[in-house]
């Protein structure tokens, strides 16, 4: 007879519990991602000086997140990501509230830097519940987090057009959801984790190890292929956080409250990839699937850049994220199957390096945009649909039975 796996009550309480996290995560940032266009208004800021500004975001996520493997050994990974949540969440008000470009920087680097321990948390407590469950829920989790990211720009785009100032809305942001954070510790496993995928996704050592052992040329460059195809994915994504509001307001004219759509539609869309993803990686292969998501991000944007209309550029963004739905999930998963690493180590380079893409991507597009204008600056969105299509070629074809 075949086995059943019994799922006890405490992982399955566990589980809505990270979800929480998970959506909490989503929404945080998301909220004040709308209202960085009267930000920029606000502080006087040119496009460059503004790409650089939002750069230091993803800046502090990258020197804090190869030091979360300390935290969550001593703390537990449901601690670490509930206590990064709350400092995300006061980093985020700090920047919204801030008088100077440079305490705005300082507000998001913070902040960057407690979502990268969050984020290393909250997937290694998914990781540690999904043991539980004996069969993979990772990727439902990440779904959620796109719908919290639609429930903050959702959020965003109602304090706009209720005109609610910036303080008071990130003020309601940063209760409600650190509220929903405590809750949701209360629900997560009690204790600190075993030493095993935890510290495959968060220990910087596994960096300097695969390098210090040595690793083929080939193993190079398919890693090197991964890391550009993950970092294709965020730049994706981050057309949409740090730009679409943006274009859709300031080029195209749209009132604030729809301007705000581009993004919802972004992450909205990528929900929907995500959600079936699985299914369609199964049927046709994590290679096929990939590179059609890069064909619909280069084509769906290249087609709104070329035609630009409120509506097309909405429905692009739109393309873009459902195109981007699989990109980065497939890196981590094929980096983390690569022969001769410990297990762990490629993705630890993956996952750390694509935030180079979130890190680069806001002064190049500021860059261009003051020179060209953002519409020519957001070129790099396309541009990445045919980086996702060519490095794609190093990911599994479909599986025959």
């Amino acid at each position: 007879m075949p086995r059943t796996t019994t799922v006890a009550p405490a992982v399955r309480r566990a589980r809505v519990g990270v979800a929480i996290l998970f959506l909490t995560n989503g929404a945080l940032f998301a909220n004040i991602l709308p209202r960085y266009p009267e930000i920029k208004v606000q502080l006087g800021l040119d496009a460059a000086a503004y790409g650089l500004a939002i750069a230091a975001f993803p800046a502090g996520a990258m020197v804090a997140g190869l030091g979360a493997a300390v935290l969550i050994r001593r703390f537990g990974s449901a601690k670490v990501a509930v206590v990064g949540t709350i400092l995300t969440s006061l980093g985020i008000l700090a920047a919204g509230l801030a008088p100077s470009v440079v305490f705005f920087a300082l507000g998001l680097f913070l902040g960057g830097a407690a979502d990268a321990i969050t984020d290393v948390g909250q997937n290694a407590h998914s990781l540690r519940v999904q043991r539980g469950y004996g069969r993979s829920i990772i990727n439902s989790f990440h779904a959620i987090w796109s719908i919290g990211a639609v429930l903050g720009g959702s959020m965003s785009a109602v304090a706009i057009a209720l005109a609610l100032p910036l303080g008071i809305h990130l003020g309601i942001s940063a209760v409600v959801f650190c509220v929903l954070s405590l809750v949701a510790l209360r629900m997560c496993l009690p204790g600190r984790d075993d030493v095993t995928e935890e510290e495959a996704i968060a220990g910087g050592s596994e960096i300097s190890g695969a390098l210090r052992r040595g690793i083929s040329g080939k193993t190079v460059f398919v890693i090197s292929a991964l890391v550009l195809l993950s970092i294709a994915g965020a730049i994706v994504e981050d057309a949409g956080m740090s730009w679409a509001t943006l274009y859709l307001g300031a080029d195209l004219a749209a009132p604030a409250a729809i301007a705000t759509t581009g993004y919802i539609a972004l992450v909205g869309a990528q929900f929907i990839g995500r959600m079936i993803g699985d299914r369609m990686v199964d049927r046709f292969g994590q290679r096929a699937v990939a590179q059609a998501g890069g064909l619909l991000i280069a084509v769906g944007m290249g087609l709104a850049l070329a035609f630009p209309t409120i509506p097309g550029t909405i429905l692009g963004f739109a393309v873009a994220g459902f195109g981007s739905a699989t990109l980065i999930p497939a890196a981590m998963q094929a980096a983390d199957a690569l022969p001769g690493l410990r297990h762990g180590a490629g993705l630890t380079i993956v996952s750390w390096l694509l935030r180079l893409g979130f890190l680069l991507s806001p002064p190049f597009v500021g860059f261009i945009a003051d020179n060209a204008g953002l519409r020519a600056g957001l070129i790099v969105v396309p541009i990445a649909g045919v980086v996702a299509i060519v490095c794609a070629r190093v990911l599994e074809r479909r599986r025959t039975a």
